[in-house]
């Protein structure tokens, strides 16, 4: 009898050869991204980088903050005065002048009296958005993302976009980088800069240029101290964060000019990443959502590898 029974469980164990609570888990975001293959993955130039250098913090700590410019068709204008004023050093001894909690962190000349560079391109308002190649129009909303501030959003050569009709844009999401101004017509010329450290402002879409977004070192304008004047703007000099500097990292020497890449759109890893931001289905989880803001699907960007 003995024999018989262990020869049962053993069929059955055949039978079976998993319990539910043996199964593997769903895998997170963060899995799915760890798991992707290497051609998943695209370089970003150096050309494309803007490296900030801060003060060091109070314990003499580096500060460095890294910014990937945005590429064509957008912000090209401002684009083109950035890469003037980073040429120019124009930045060398300017400040972070501003940090207004849940908003933005802000940079630039507190004194608006420094000269600018020679040649700084005026951009139009109209700027601010671009119309969409008949080639690309049926795929942005592959996604399926419901916004509340256009009619499609989606992720485009690695850059959260809108549409609505057949004009698109770039949007405010954490990170994203957009180019101070006054009042319109008045578009700013890229001197002075701002990121998003807060809850994504997309009421400011098509109202401000966006030009790129950090992807290191956000952490170093975030944890700031919160200005006490109006807007989060600092009172005194004392308060504000001195910049050593701000380069192109191509201007940098070659040993240590950053070296990063970003987790294709296109890629197959992509499609179950922004699925699983979508729909968490990893042991934590009780409900899954059932849909994400294009803000919470943020592209994925690493160090690349050696």
């Amino acid at each position: 009898m003995k024999h018989l029974l262990l020869s049962a469980a053993a069929a059955l164990s055949l039978a079976f050869p998993l319990h539910a609570q043996d199964a593997a888990p769903p895998p997170s975001p963060g899995e799915i991204v760890d798991a992707a293959k290497p051609d998943e993955w695209v370089p970003i130039a150096a050309s494309d980088l803007l490296v900030m250098d801060l003060a060091p913090d109070a314990n003499g700590k580096a500060r460095r903050v890294v910014i990937q410019l945005m590429p064509a068709p957008f912000s090209q204008g401002w684009i083109g005065n950035i890469r003037k004023l980073a040429a120019a050093r124009w930045w060398d001894g300017t400040s972070i002048n501003r940090v207004q909690d849940n908003y933005v962190a802000q940079w630039g000349d507190a004194t608006e009296k420094k000269p600018l560079p020679q040649g700084l391109a005026t951009v139009p308002e109209g700027d601010y958005v671009q119309r969409v190649p008949a080639a690309e129009e049926a795929q942005l909303g592959r996604l399926r993302l419901i916004d509340a501030y256009a009619e499609a959003v989606d992720v485009e050569g690695g850059w959260p976009l809108a549409q609505s009709g057949d004009l698109y844009w770039p949007v405010h999401c954490y990170g994203m980088v957009g180019v101070g101004r006054n009042l319109s017509p008045d578009t700013g010329t890229g001197a002075e800069l701002y990121t998003v450290i807060g809850h994504a402002p997309r009421h400011l879409d098509r109202n401000i240029a966006l030009v790129g977004r950090v992807i290191s070192g956000i952490e170093h304008l975030s944890s700031l101290p919160r200005g006490t004047g109006a807007l989060g703007f600092y009172a005194t000099e004392a308060e504000r964060v001195p910049i050593a500097s701000i380069r192109i990292a191509t201007d940098l020497p070659p040993a240590v000019q950053p070296k990063f890449e970003y987790l294709s759109a296109d890629s197959a890893s992509f499609a179950k990443y922004a699925d699983a931001r979508a729909n968490r289905r990893d042991p934590f989880f009780i409900k899954p959502a059932g849909g994400a803001d294009i803000c919470n699907v943020p592209v994925p960007v690493r160090v690349r590898p050696k």
